[in-house]
Parts: C-alpha cells; structure tokens; sequence
C-alpha cells in the first residue's frame, strides 16, 4: 500500500512531501467492491524535511538548513468532508504514532488510500442500490453524506437522476442538503429529476422541503428546465410520447409547488416584456404586495387584469334574483364599499353563492317581475 503523505500534527513548521510515483488501485472498475476494507498500516517513505523559524530565515543566506527524517504511520481515514463550496473533499487521518487525528485535503493522500475508503460510496450511488447506501450511512465512519465528486456532485445528485424515491428519502434521513448545487453547471437535485424526468422523485425531494426556486447557473429553475426540455421534445412521434407525458407530470408537480404558496387576490400593475413581464399583486393572506414573473400568475387574472376588470372583496351573498335576461344575479356585500350591489353570477365567488343558497329557499319568478330571495342574515332596503 502506498502512503499518504501529508504534514503530520507535530511541532515542526514545514514537512516537504513528495508523492509516490507508482500508487495503487484497490478497487479496478471491473472489481469495484461495497465491503469497508480497513487498509494495515502504512509507514511514510523516508523525505527529507526541513524545520526552520524566523530567525533561521534571517540566518538563511550564512547557514545550511538544518535537516530531519521524518516517519509516520497511517491506520486510516476515519472521516471525511466536503471543502468550500464543493470544491473538493479532505480527509480525516486517524495516525499509528499516538498523534490526534487530522485533517488532510484528498490532494495530499495517495490514490489508493482515498479509493479503499470512497469507492463502495460512489459505486453505490451510480447504481441507486439503497442497501449499499443504508449500510455505509448506518457504518459510523464519519462519512459525510455530501461529499462531492470531481465535479461537485453528490450522492443525492446520482440517485435523483436514476429516479430512485427511496434512496433520495434515505439520504434526506441521513441528513444531504436537498438544494445543493454541482460545479458542472449549478445543477440540483430537483434539476436532475426533471432533466431525467423523474415526477416521483421530484414529489418526493418537494415533500422533504427541497426549494423549488433554486436556479442552474444559466437562471433557470427545475420547473423552466422541464419546460425548456418539453418544448424541443417532438410532438406526435410514438417514441417521444412517453417522454412527454413523463415531462407533463414533472410540470405539474414543480407548479403545484411554485403556485400553492400564496393565492393573488387581485393584479394592481404590470411593468416589463417578454419574458421579463411582472405582475405587482396583492395577496389573499394579506402579504406584502409583491411583483411576481407572469408565468406564476394564474391565465385568468391576467386575462381580467388586462381586459380592465377591477376587484373587490365580496363579504357575502344577501340575496339572488332572476335578471329580465332570465339569468341569475347575486346582491353581494363588499368589504370596501358601503351599499352592496348586484352582480351577474360570473363575478360572484362560487363559494358564497354556495353558503348563500344552501342557507335559504329558493323562489319562483312571480308574473309581476323578478323573484328576490332574501339571505337570513341581512334584509337590505331596495
């Protein structure tokens, strides 16, 4: 086995490495294994370091460097976890030598080493094989559950885009950030699901509390990805039928989650063009207005919004006539405005008119003119 070479937790300033030129590899593609294999210990080839402070730097260009061997035993990694920003992972060394363990970035570790303690991981992911992955979350290794790949991945990444539900819920258990984003293009779990339409996986990864407003590097969410994929998917060919409907239900979901968070009352004013045009809307539950992209607006606000139509909030229904026309009309009370008016039932909410009707007895048109039924509640003057 081949060493790590690494500073080792000692007194010393500088400990110059020098990496094997010959590293082994544990685990070929062919013969990649799920078992935890504890490597025996590994003793650091012999390098020549230097130790010097301050005053020896001073002293540098009168003086030879003062010159040491160093050994140090390896028993193995006992941890891992993921740098900055996904940028790369390190390591934590448990040493032979009575030494507290330390923490080592993967670059300064033999290959070998890394692959005997990161392969079952990663060969479980790339295979979605829930078994594997319970065992080596369950395993006590100090293994982060976020550690990346070379291009920022996690093992969440993996199984969300080979559609397994149950392992995306076992490594939510185990604690994967459900939003985290790779280095090859700000891609998320929720991303992934769509790119590959995975509907169930992305139900599932929205019910854990994933944010479906995480963008790619490019701006664009999981629901614009699905859309923009959907979009150049070919319509009326056999073969990309599936596909399609596969990305239909993915679209549906990601909506479902963008649209339940708030209902609009009412579009108070537009600005933009394309696809840069926003609504300022006032909310049901009374949040702050806000302006929201157009494609979050439901059709038939817009439609109203843009036809003129103005609203208010109707409190209730206090009584129904049948109009000269032969169509019913409602006399709703609002909330902003003193006298209640009449209104045709296509501008009454359908909720009140049910509480209205369900309340009262309905009346037959008499000869002499409309019939008015009156709600119990209230008894305008007419």
């Amino acid at each position: 086995m081949e060493a790590i070479f690494a500073t080792k937790p000692a007194s010393h300033s500088l400990l110059l490495t020098k990496l094997s030129p010959n590293p082994k590899h544990l685990f070929p593609p062919h013969q990649q294994s799920f078992h935890n294999i504890r490597h025996k210990p590994t003793r650091f080839r012999p390098v020549t370091a230097v130790f010097q402070n301050q005053h020896q730097q001073d002293a540098a260009a009168a003086s030879n460097h003062t010159e040491d061997e160093s050994y140090g035993e390896v028993k193995g990694i006992i941890g891992s976890r993921a740098l900055e920003a996904a940028t790369g992972m390190e390591y934590l060394i448990e040493w032979n030598d009575g030494h507290a363990p330390s923490w080592v970035p993967a670059d300064f570790i033999a290959k070998d080493v890394v692959d005997e303690y990161e392969t079952p991981w990663w060969t479980a992911a790339k295979k979605a094989d829930e078994s594997a992955l319970k065992n080596l979350t369950k395993s006590d290794d100090g293994r982060d559950v976020d550690a990346v790949d070379a291009d920022g991945r996690t093992a969440l990444l993996f199984v969300a885009g080979l559609g397994s539900e149950s392992c995306v819920k076992l490594l939510a258990e185990a604690g994967a950030n459900l939003d985290h984003r790779d280095r090859s293009g700000g891609l998320a779990a929720l991303h992934m699901a769509a790119g590959y339409v995975r509907p169930g996986v992305a139900k599932v990864l929205l019910d854990l509390g994933a944010d479906p407003e995480v963008a790619d590097d490019r701006g664009r969410t999981a629901l614009d990805l699905a859309r923009e994929i959907l979009k150049v998917t070919p319509k009326g060919n056999p073969m990309q039928f599936g596909r399609r409907i596969g990305l239909e239900g993915v679209i549906r979901v990601l909506e479902g989650a963008v649209f339940e968070y708030a209902e609009v009352q009412e579009i108070l004013e537009r600005r933009g063009k394309g696809e840069n045009l926003e609504y300022l809307v006032r909310w049901k539950d009374g949040g702050a207005n806000e302006w929201v992209k157009a494609k979050f607006v439901a059709e038939d606000l817009v439609k109203d919004y843009e036809a003129g139509l103005e609203y208010a909030v109707a409190e209730a229904v206090l009584a129904k006539r049948v109009a000269d026309e032969g169509t019913p009309e409602f006399l709703v009370k609002w909330a902003d405005l003193e006298e209640p008016t009449w209104e045709p039932e296509e501008n009454v909410d359908p909720e009140l008119v049910k509480a209205f009707e369900g309340s009262n007895n309905q009346a037959q048109p008499s000869s002499n003119g409309p019939a008015v039924v009156f709600s119990n509640q209230d008894s305008p003057s007419l």
